[in-house]
């Protein structure tokens, strides 16, 4: 098992494999008690891009729902389905706010689906672990703020373990 991956583990009190560690995916793969928080349209909620992911494709609220996640655990492209409802949600967005804490943000449509949501831990199951090499390309790019020198760093030590 890689040495960030064993860190990662433990700070955040995931149970990984040796294989979903080696290969970077497990489908199936169950995370049990992830803290989650919601955001929705809007500069209050999503910054200077209130339509849009980090990606600047527009927020995705149709059968798969955009998510905002430190890209250094959940990278880029992760999909994953909320165990407790049957949600869908691919990691395609981030924020200051996700970066080291294992939580991830939910996009929500509307604000009153928000503040319903408000912080609940859920279990959740990977379909498809995200690229952390296209994490590490688009976020080398944008090293201008903390938190995404923070995730490059944490995906170069990844990448050199």
């Amino acid at each position: 098992m890689k040495k960030s991956h064993i860190i990662m583990a433990v700070l955040f009190g995931m149970v990984w494999t040796a294989e979903a560690s080696k290969t970077g995916q497990q489908l199936g793969q169950r995370i049990e008690s992830v803290r989650t928080t919601a955001y929705t349209y809007g500069t209050d909620e999503n910054g200077d891009y209130p339509t849009s992911n980090a990606l600047g494709q527009p927020l995705k609220a149709g059968e798969v729902r955009s998510a905002a996640a430190d890209w250094s655990l959940y990278p880029v492209g992760t999909r994953f389905r909320i165990v407790e409802n049957g949600q869908e949600y691919i990691v395609d967005d981030y924020g200051s706010a996700m970066v080291g804490t294992g939580t991830i943000d939910l996009f929500k449509p509307s604000s009153g689906e928000m503040n319903r949501w408000g912080v609940r831990r859920v279990t959740i199951e990977i379909l498809e672990w995200g690229s952390p090499e296209r994490s590490l390309e688009i976020l080398s790019e944008r090293k201008g703020m903390r938190h995404i020198r923070e995730m490059v760093s944490r995906l170069e030590l990844q990448e050199a373990t």
